[in-house]
């Protein structure tokens, strides 16, 4: 099938409430631009440089979505563009954040990154870390940051009890965060979870935003050495 047509494949079974977004990294702008004229507007990119050249060279109203790790010294090349950091995962990454944004007089929404899976190498907050890290004191001194709401990861398993029950941890995480320190903040609405694999459970443990690549690209196109 064609990148449109996959991408009318995944649409069918998204809720009016999950936004799809087409995770485009390693993908040429040619296979972007073929998801773009069947209407796709948001793409996640992890690569900073990668970002830079798309951006350049692609129109003008993608939403672009870094959904990587994000390197604290790469942060003031994405911060005049970016619509959403999915990764933010230490207080360090947030106060540059914060600086980048306050240099361009840009609020910069992001989510934080909540550790959910048993693996080891996801990056990630703890939700105790979260709790005890956050305060209105610190939010009143990050004015230039928008916290949207959470994203996270589930264990790489066959296993979709675990990934249920990881997802599930998730949105528990994101009501708790919403009734102790956003109350009042109306942009605190995403859960960003599920990908190729697993994005139907997300739906139904509640995701607003699913990270979706290979289902519309096809294999990703590494270099051979």
């Amino acid at each position: 099938m064609s990148i449109s047509q996959n991408l009318i494949e995944i649409q069918n079974h998204l809720p009016t409430t999950t936004t799809l977004i087409a995770v485009s990294k390693t993908h040429p702008s040619s296979a972007i631009l073929q998801a773009y004229t069947a209407k796709q507007k948001a793409f996640g990119e992890n690569k900073v440089q990668e970002l830079l050249d798309k951006y350049d060279t692609l129109p003008k109203d993608i939403e672009w979505h870094f959904i990587g790790h994000l390197q604290s010294n790469k942060v003031k090349y994405i911060a005049p563009f970016v619509h959403l950091i999915h990764g933010v995962d230490s207080l360090k990454l947030l106060k540059e954040i914060n600086k980048e944004g306050q240099k361009i007089n840009r609020i910069i929404p992001v989510l934080l990154q909540i550790h959910i899976a048993t693996e080891e190498s996801k990056f990630g907050f703890s939700s105790a870390e979260l709790l005890q890290l956050l305060s209105p004191h610190l939010l009143s001194s990050l004015p230039f940051i928008n916290i949207r709401g959470v994203m996270g990861m589930a264990t790489y398993t066959e296993d979709e009890n675990t990934i249920r029950k990881e997802f599930k941890t998730l949105k528990n995480i994101f009501s708790d965060l919403k009734q102790h320190f956003f109350t009042d903040n109306n942009n605190f609405t995403e859960v960003s979870m599920g990908m190729s694999g697993d994005y139907k459970l997300a739906i139904e443990e509640g995701s607003t935003m699913v990270r979706v690549g290979s289902l519309i690209f096809g294999s990703r196109a590494y270099k051979s050495h």
